[in-house]
Formats: C-alpha cells, sequence, structure tokens
C-alpha cells in the first residue's frame, strides 16, 4: 500500500494492515503520532507474542546439527516464511533460540486458539 494512501486511511480512522495475511504483524494495529513540526508519522503498536499453552500441540520436532528454522517450517507449515508461528507456538522472542542445544524438542502446533483433540 503506498504511504499516500495509507496516510489517507489514518486520517479518516481507518487502520489497515500493512503486513500480508500471513504475516506476524498482519493483525497488529497502526497508530499515528504528530511530531512537533506537525508531521504525522505512522507505526505499528506493539505485538505481544501469544503464550505457548494458546497452541494445541500436534506433534514434536528434534532439531538436528545445521538445521534452520525456515528449512523446519517448509516441513511441517508447507511455507519457509512461516518460521514465526513455530516460534509463537514455542514462547520465542528470538528465532534462533530454537535452534539451540541441538537435540532441542520444538513443538508442532495447531493455529492459535484451535482445539486440538485432546480439547475436544
Amino acid at each position: 500500500m503506498n504511504d499516500q494512501l495509507q496516510a489517507l486511511l489514518l486520517q479518516t480512522g481507518v487502520a489497515t494492515p500493512a503486513f500480508p495475511a500471513n504475516s506476524r504483524y498482519h493483525k497488529t494495529p497502526l497508530a499515528s503520532l504528530t511530531m512537533a513540526d506537525g508531521t504525522e508519522v505512522a507505526y505499528l503498536k506493539r505485538r505481544f507474542v501469544p503464550p505457548p499453552e494458546n497452541f494445541a500441540l500436534l506433534q514434536e520436532h528434534t532439531v538436528t546439527e545445521d538445521e534452520r528454522l525456515d528449512q523446519i517450517a517448509a516441513k511441517y507449515l508447507n511455507d519457509p516464511e512461516q518460521f514465526w508461528k513455530l516460534c509463537d507456538a514455542n514462547g520465542a522472542i528470538k528465532p534462533n533460540e530454537l535452534l539451540q542445544p541441538i537435540g532441542r524438542t520444538i513443538r508442532i502446533t495447531l493455529p492459535e486458539n484451535i482445539p486440538g483433540a485432546s480439547n475436544a
């Protein structure tokens, strides 16, 4: 979305996502700040990582040497750019923390707040 359109939407109170639907920031609200010189600056409000208990476990994955998070996301989620879903499901702020130590178990889950078979 271009900056002029976004500025117009912000002025009308309609804040639309600046990120695609598969982005971790898609549902993060937009806000604006008026600087001392009158310039409007658009920004994203803070995104809180959901608690891991909001995710129903499907299976677990054991990290191997030289494995990357995008590879794991491609294997289980069919999209390497969805690595952030693994981060959310495991309470990780920094993606690389999920890869250490070698042998660590990563939770592969349903999307947030979708109950699994044991919760049905």
